[in-house]
């Protein structure tokens, strides 16, 4: 049996509560729910209708911003050459990860390997998509798959929240390039 659908209003307060959590993780990883609640404009019976705790809340940050990023995938795909879709798309992987480890901070180990063991899967599907797009499109490497990948991008989890903004993208460009086909500009 489903959960009953929620009014308007009351959805429109949930997605406000998760956006101003993300925002407060993206400052840093001491998030208190009565600021999370000030930022969404909704009191505090309002956020714990929603989230009992916050790690309730904080994983629902993690489950959004994974089916995103999985979700985009397929969107980049459309809009953009393979390349280019796979740039955008580790793009988003790094603001994705800056969040995944300030959730992942605040969490008990038993919580979060839960939340990670359950994106894994999607997360590396989507990567496949984009890889395979750019193997058919003869633009990246044949011989790297998905898996290998992730774990090339999980080192940037080893990087100091002081140093993110500026060494996560250089990396994810060396990252990418490597991706690349060498001759597949020849």
């Amino acid at each position: 049996m489903s959960a009953p659908a929620r009014r308007p209003d009351a959805e429109r307060n949930r997605t406000r509560i998760i956006e101003a959590a993300r925002a407060a993780l993206a400052e840093s990883h001491h998030v208190h729910l009565n600021e999370i609640a000030r930022r969404a404009g909704v009191g505090q019976g309002t956020l714990y209708r929603n989230f009992p705790n916050r790690e309730a809340l904080l994983a629902e940050v993690y489950r959004r911003d994974v089916e995103e990023l999985v979700t985009a995938a397929s969107a980049l795909l459309a809009e953009h050459e393979p390349v280019e879709a796979l740039r955008h798309w580790l793009d988003r992987v790094i603001d994705y990860a800056e969040i995944k480890y300030g959730v992942l901070a605040v969490l008990e180990p038993a919580a979060w390997q839960d939340l990670v063991a359950h994106s894994q899967n999607p997360i590396e599907n989507a990567l496949g998509h984009l890889l395979d797009a750019g193997k058919a499109a003869g633009s990246i490497r044949t011989d790297v798959d998905a898996h290998g990948v992730l774990l090339l991008i999980a080192y940037l989890g080893r990087l100091d929240r002081d140093e993110w903004e500026s060494t996560a993208r250089p990396l994810m460009n060396v990252v990418l390039d490597g991706l690349r086909r060498q001759d597949a500009n020849r």
